[in-house]
């Protein structure tokens, strides 16, 4: 970056008496604006301005008075002993004094109201960065792949979004800022910069690129990790859980995808967007909507605004069983079927736990039946010591999970075969969550996309066509198995075996034989979406909701959408039978 008059600039404002502003290009207010973060404690406010010529600068350090100095590529700090050291740096003032104008570079938006988060820090330009592609995507963030147009280095750029700029959405930001400057460990993502984009209004989080994350290595299907493997991997979270927490913070979204790795092997945890600050002596509410479902402990399912780090701990337990299986261990689609899965395998917890007033939606989670705790037969595959570590983290009680420290001298950790070292570990192709659902996406769009064409060439084929593809397909013709009657008890379904009573036999030989026949066979072949039997005679076909290779999140949602169909066309049928009704009424009343 060079030192503080290295480069022009006119993106600061020299906030004297006179209120002087000096004019420059675009282009010098950008790079007045490409500052690193501040070395040194910064005392009071900083403010440099160079003019259109570069002749000078001004500096103003706190309540002190401004000094010029002809640019000789260095400054003359003679003039005041206690000017901090500068390295392109501006400083908020801590003191709320005099000195507390507006640091060039900064929005006000966010000067305003995330001062503490930015104090001693100035933003680079986001012109000094050429964004590659996208390497993330969040709920209030989007990640790229960027590089550092001034070092050549690749990083990884993290687009925060706000709601309007309201200040409550900004403060939400301010508070992963805050605590990610307060946080320097090898297994924890270090924050490098900011960046702001004077055009669109958006800031940018500067991190190290790190070229995989664990969910993106855990679908890959050609990567088994080895127990030294994953012993390495448990040793490097628990050891970034343990500093955060030493450090009086709680990360509150430990899962695969924010648990991010390098070429290597060093595991480092990200996303610190849900992270708070906690004081283990004393009790302070926080919110209960936090972690993703799979990964979210049992207080925090039932309400508990009281709770510390066995949140985390329990996620680094799912993390452990998702290693050594291969799958999350608890993928719950709703906050009732989580809670199920949980009691399925942890076991019912005692009376008082269903009792406790800490835990307001206790009463409606709480399950008819009680289950015993059979975490060792879920995972009896594993081996006895990760078994027994699993066991611990998943307690049903967070006083039960004990801390990070203990994990780490857990008999699974500190019993051969060792954790591997980092450099150790194979390298792989750049695997991430956000590839991989696109991968997945794609994948589905193929599937629709050829269900489509399918369903277009059967369009085409005329009707005779269509009824010869029935007979091959069945078996027989529908009209042939109607004449035969009562010959045979069944026909065949593609996919399942249907026992027809008399009754049924009787109203499709009426059907076939009425005036319909005459029409296209085509329509003739469309399954009846109304009964045309009594109710307690009704076929009830049941197939497979989609082709083999689906997974069960597209059948579900395949036979959500026809259930509600069906619900649809039934009250759609039974309001025009009441319309029709009333009709008839009106008229025999006439």
């Amino acid at each position: 970056m060079g030192c503080i008059c290295s480069k022009g600039g006119g993106g600061g404002v020299d906030k004297t008496k006179k209120k002087k502003k000096v004019k420059g290009s675009k282009r010098e207010e950008d790079n007045a604006s490409s500052l690193c973060p501040a070395t040194g404690d910064g005392v009071g406010l900083v403010s440099v301005v160079v003019d259109k010529e570069d002749n000078y600068i001004s500096v103003k350090v706190g309540k002190q008075k401004s000094f010029r100095q002809q640019k000789q590529g260095t400054v003359d700090m003679s003039s005041s002993a206690e000017l901090p050291r500068l390295s392109r740096l501006v400083s908020l003032n801590r003191g709320g004094g005099g000195g507390s104008t507006v640091v060039a570079g900064w929005p006000p938006w966010l000067a305003s109201v995330a001062a503490e988060a930015i104090q001693g820090w100035v933003p680079r330009s986001a012109d000094t960065f050429e964004r590659i592609c996208q390497i993330g995507q969040g709920t209030y963030s989007s990640v790229y792949k960027a590089r550092d147009l001034e070092t050549g280095k690749i990083v990884a750029m993290k687009k925060v979004r706000f709601a309007n700029m309201d200040p409550e959405s900004v403060r939400f930001m301010a508070r992963e800022i805050h605590i990610l400057r307060k946080l320097d460990h090898p297994n924890v993502m270090k924050l490098v910069c900011l960046v702001t984009a004077r055009a669109s209004g958006s800031l940018y989080l500067v991190f190290d690129y790190m070229e995989h994350d664990l969910a993106g290595l855990l679908a890959n299907p050609a990567i088994k990790f080895s127990e030294p493997q994953i012993k390495c991997y448990m040793q490097q979270l628990l050891q970034g859980l343990e500093y955060c927490h030493s450090r009086g913070v709680l990360h509150r979204d430990i899962k695969g995808s924010n648990l991010l790795i390098d070429d290597n092997g060093v595991l480092k945890i990200g996303d610190f967007g849900l992270a708070t600050f906690f004081r283990p002596d004393q009790q302070q509410p926080l919110t209960s909507r936090v972690v993703t479902l799979w990964y979210r402990a049992p207080e925090l399912l039932l309400g508990a605004t009281e709770y510390g780090v066995g949140v985390d701990l329990w996620s680094a337990g799912c993390i452990l069983g998702e290693l050594f299986v291969g799958k999350p261990a608890l993928p719950g689609r709703t906050e009732v079927e989580q809670m199920h899965k949980i009691l399925k395998i942890c076991g019912s917890p005692s009376e008082d736990y269903w009792k406790n007033p800490r835990l307001p939606h206790a009463c409606s989670f709480r399950p008819k039946h009680t289950y015993r705790r059979h975490v060792a037969d879920y995972f009896k595959s594993l081996p006895p010591s990760a078994v027994a570590l699993i066991d611990v983290l998943l307690a049903m009680e967070p006083k039960d999970r004990g801390t990070a420290s203990s994990a780490l001298s857990s008999e699974f950790l500190v019993t051969d075969p060792l954790p591997c070292s980092p450099s150790s570990l194979p390298k792989y192709p750049p695997s991430k969550e956000f590839d991989a659902k696109l991968r997945e996406r794609e994948s589905r769009r193929r599937k629709v996309d050829s269900v489509k064409e399918g369903e277009a060439d059967s369009a085409r084929m005329c009707p005779r066509e269509v009824k010869a593809s029935v007979q091959i397909e069945t078996g027989f013709s529908l009209q042939q198995e109607a004449l035969r009657g009562g010959a045979s008890n069944s026909y065949l379904h593609p996919n399942s075996s249907i026992h027809p009573n008399s009754d049924l036999q009787r109203s499709r030989q009426a059907m076939l034989s009425s005036s319909s026949l005459r029409k296209d066979n085509a329509e003739s072949l469309k399954p009846s979406t109304t009964g045309y039997a009594p109710k307690k005679s009704r076929m009830h076909c049941s197939g497979p909701l989609m082709s083999h290779g689906g997974n069960m999140d597209e059948m579900l949602k395949e036979h959500e959408r026809q259930i509600q169909e069906a619900v649809r066309k039934a009250r759609v049928g039974k309001s025009k039978s009441n319309k029709t009704d009333q009709e008839r009424g009106h008229r025999g009343g006439r």
